[in-house]
């Protein structure tokens, strides 16, 4: 199928704009009267719609005009494209530094680490309207309406600008009756005490435990021989997290994911040996809305946030 040049799928904004007004009036007068023209501009610009579309739009008798059915349904498209863009004109002249931001983020992580600091970055920018996506991959930013994203892994997109945020410290962790009930307290290895419970697994981090395990020296190899490979499975780390405070076994997660259950007594860290790999949290923007001026703000913000973080992390470990 041959289908229009992409040029002709886009007819000049005066050719549409006198089109609305007429079909919205019903009269070519009344249109021209509403764009400060003439009668006879408003017809032309219409005649030069109808030749490039190759279709009549009005039927014509005498001094009357109607929409034809083709017409009737062109209108209203039209009338809500050329909406948008008298409204976001309105809103970039009035408000230049505000808009709106689509932010692709991971759900956990949006949920326990970022909503809770949000209210600052809406304090401090009232104009900007911020909209989440949950999405738990890679994506193509050309299918999707993002802006943005918070993806976990490496800085690996291509047609975008990477910023690290913070590394990932995943700790073992289960719910106090189940590390009361192991002994894990005076347990002399805890690594074979470990491995005799169900060790629940994360789809995002499905070597999670292999990892753990080698890295403190333990090639243990969880197959299904061994009730390691027995433990649940799990799609998110919010259920995985429920499943360790309901004592269903050991899980490794992130620690700054879990701050509040371990404030709360609800999950008990094992052992202070973190899982630490070379994958991180990165805040990816396409490199054609790097300037987009709620990405900038955003971006500048988080990185004021992680600092201050930082430094206040410092301090309490100096003294």
């Amino acid at each position: 199928m041959n289908y229009p040049h992409s040029k002709k799928l886009l007819p000049s904004t005066s050719m549409l704009a006198a089109f609305d007004a007429a079909a919205r009036t019903g009269s070519f007068t009344a249109a021209a009267k509403e764009l400060a023209l003439t009668q006879g501009a408003i017809s032309r610009q219409i005649n030069a719609l109808e030749q490039q579309l190759n279709i009549n739009l009005f039927h014509r008798n005498k001094q009357n005009i109607s929409l034809t059915e083709t017409g009737k349904s062109y209108a209203k498209d039209i009338n809500t494209a050329l909406s948008h863009i008298r409204s976001a004109t309105l809103n970039l002249m009035t408000n230049p530094n505000g808009g709106i931001l689509n932010l692709a983020i991971l759900p956990m992580f949006g949920s326990r680490w970022l909503m809770p600091r949000l209210a600052d970055f809406l304090a401090k920018h009232p104009q900007i309207t911020i909209n989440t996506i949950s999405k738990f991959s890679q994506f193509d930013f050309s299918k999707e309406d993002a802006h943005c994203a918070i993806h976990f892994g490496h800085a690996d997109w291509s047609q975008a600008n990477c910023t690290f945020l913070m590394a990932e410290e995943s700790v073992p962790v289960c719910s106090p009756n189940l590390f009361k009930q192991r002994n894990f307290a005076q347990a002399k290895n805890i690594f074979i005490n470990l491995l005799s419970l169900p060790l629940l697994h994360i789809a995002t981090r499905p070597d999670a435990w292999q990892q753990w395990f080698n890295e403190h020296g333990l090639p243990t190899n969880i197959n299904s021989q061994n009730k390691a490979h027995q433990g649940m499975h799990f799609e998110q780390f919010s259920i995985a997290t429920n499943a360790a405070i309901a004592g269903l076994g050991v899980a490794l997660l992130p620690r700054f994911l879990i701050e509040n259950e371990l404030i709360r007594g609800e999950l008990q860290i094992i052992c202070n040996k973190p899982l630490q790999t070379n994958r991180g949290y990165y805040l990816v923007t396409p490199k054609d809305r790097l300037n987009y001026a709620p990405v900038s703000a955003f971006t500048l913000w988080l990185k004021q946030v992680l600092a201050s973080e930082k430094e206040s992390t410092s301090k309490l470990t100096y003294r």
